[in-house]
């Protein structure tokens, strides 16, 4: 089945074994980063923000990023996915230096131009990272606004969801939407319904996980009222123990509430996931077949950040 996927953190999806050659090409030392089999080693959700930030120290320059564009890109394609929306920040392509930035991102966009060609089709996201704090995230939100189009179409935030309220990086987000970019925050994973609230007042038209949001039927209403769409992660909520089983997730109860739900992967080799895993367990779980999974590609397809020509087209291979 092809598939969109509007929730994967560049970073987040860097094979081990690409992080390893990568580190031994640098000669760099990765202590703590891997486990005794080799994949990514962390015991809670501080240690996976611990072990993806010592990860990341590798990716130094364009080269870098772009030579992991293309290695995620190609990852994507095996899955069927036909069009990704990738988180990536600027935080960690020339510590938010504009200029850094723009070198980082038009070596990422010679590699999506060449991709594009191929069949797989994407977009940046540019990301904050919440933790790093509010006046931090400003830089991000500029390297955004300066360099909005092309495959830079929308911002959003990531990181700790407990540091800070997501109304305290209101200006970062006003930023964006005045640079014409669409808005995603991550809300409702680790905190309950109000940090979904709080990502809607900053005017998101997504929310990253969102799924806490069950909590509260108010807000399920008008979720559904405002076509809210929610990029869901089952497996990583499952992973890092925001839920303990799949038939206790409560994607398929958001569904049937009338919620617009995707489902995407959020850092595939930590949570040891694939996006045709996490289908598969869908279906096993939930007996969701062809008629849902077009449903939900669906929505993904209407809560792209992209032009009306590109949504129009994904849309008619899932009408």
């Amino acid at each position: 089945m092809k598939k969109i996927e509007l929730h994967l953190h560049l970073e987040g999806a860097a094979p081990p074994d690409f992080i390893r050659s990568l580190a031994g090409e640098k000669r760099l030392t990765l202590d703590g980063v891997f486990d005794d089999r080799g994949a990514y080693a962390y015991d809670d959700f501080a240690g996976f923000l611990r072990c993806y930030e010592g990860a990341t120290r590798v990716l130094q320059g364009p080269r870098d990023y772009a030579r992991l564009l293309a290695e995620v890109l190609e990852r994507c394609a095996e899955e069927g996915v036909i069009y990704v929306e990738l988180f990536v920040s600027p935080e960690f392509c020339g510590g938010a230096d504009l200029p850094a930035w723009r070198d980082h991102l038009a070596a990422m966009t010679e590699v999506a131009d060449a991709a594009r060609a191929d069949g797989i089709d994407s977009r940046g996201i540019v990301t904050a990272i919440r933790h790093f704090d509010p006046d931090r995230a400003r830089r991000s939100a500029i390297c955004a606004a300066e360099t909005a189009g092309g495959w830079i179409t929308g911002f959003g935030m990531g990181g700790a969801e407990q540091v800070h309220k997501a109304t305290d990086f209101a200006w970062s987000f006003d930023c964006a939407a005045e640079a014409g970019l669409g808005l995603t925050c991550h809300a409702g994973e680790w905190l309950g319904p109000d940090s979904v609230r709080q990502a809607l007042d900053l005017g998101c038209t997504r929310i990253g996980h969102g799924v806490r949001a069950i909590e509260d039927r108010a807000l399920v209403r008008d979720l559904v009222e405002r076509n809210i769409t929610l990029e869901v992660c089952p497996g990583s909520n499952i992973a890092l123990g925001v839920y303990p089983s799949w038939d206790a997730h409560p994607i398929a109860r958001l569904a049937d509430a009338g919620v617009r739900v995707t489902v995407s992967t959020d850092d595939p080799p930590f949570f040891h996931t694939t996006l045709r895993a996490e289908y598969d367990r869908l279906a096993s779980t939930f007996d969701w077949g062809d008629t849902e999974f077009r449903q939900i590609n669906l929505w993904a397809a209407e809560a792209a950040f992209c032009d009306t020509a590109t949504r129009d087209r994904l849309k008619k291979e899932f009408s």
